[in-house]
């Protein structure tokens, strides 16, 4: 019973970890009009490049969403993959 307990509360976090990032991706893609493909690619590679987990980055970004503070590290990253992005696919700000 304590082992399905434990499974059941490891998918309840997983679920709610996944909700975060999804929401994270929809900030980098309403930013920079990409793909869900690449809005992943550019979370995970702000994650990679500020040694910030990617739960933790994705919940700084939707953090940043509603108070406009954004830590600078991750700031100067995100800037920067969306930097590498096309500007014919970039959407107006």
């Amino acid at each position: 019973m304590r082992e399905l307990e434990g499974e059941n509360i490891q998918l309840q976090q997983a679920l709610r970890s996944h909700a975060v990032v999804d929401q994270a991706i929809g900030v980098v893609l309403a930013l920079g009009g990409l793909t869900p493909h690449e809005g992943w690619d550019v979370l995970r590679a702000i994650s990679q490049r500020t040694n910030i987990k990617l739960r933790s980055v994705a919940e700084l970004l939707i953090e940043w969403v509603r108070t406009e503070e954004l830590r600078a590290d991750v700031r100067a990253e995100l800037e920067h993959q969306l930097a590498r992005i096309p500007a014919h696919r970039q959407a107006d700000p």
